[in-house]
């Protein structure tokens, strides 16, 4: 069996972000850039975000104080980092979704209902996670 052309998969480069041609070093830069001005849009436009990064400035130096393993005081920032990435994502997602449309449409409120929930579920994992290390430390 022959493997599809980049052309049969949808891949054409003629329809790809111009962007996309960076390479080495350079595409790194630009990634960097991207992400520092992605982190800015989000603390400056989105309340949540802003919320949560204070939360996590809050509970990490937290962390360091409460005398648990090294091991449960990883899993205890690494699931604040997780909430974060989710708030990000979802932040993503309800700004597609609104660049798309400003209607309300029963598919865009799918959309950012579950991006919601899956912040809901990010900070959940939190407590769980928090309360779990605690228990296990005392």
């Amino acid at each position: 069996m022959q493997e599809p052309t980049p052309h049969e998969l949808g891949l054409d480069p003629q329809h790809e972000s111009p962007f996309k041609g960076k390479t080495g070093l350079r595409r790194v830069w630009n990634a960097f850039n991207y992400s520092v001005a992605g982190l800015k849009a989000a603390y400056l436009c989105e309340d949540a975000f802003r919320q949560e990064v204070w939360l996590a400035l809050l509970l990490i130096p937290t962390a360091f104080l409460l005398p648990v393993p090294w091991l449960g005081r990883g899993l205890m920032i690494a699931s604040l980092l997780l909430v974060l990435i989710v708030e990000l994502l979802n932040s993503a997602i309800e700004a597609v979704v609104d660049r798309v449309s400003l209607e309300n449409h029963r598919l865009a409120k799918r959309a950012k209902d579950i991006g919601s929930a899956a912040v809901l579920v990010s900070l959940l994992n939190v407590v769980v996670v928090w309360v779990c290390v605690w228990l296990a430390a005392a």
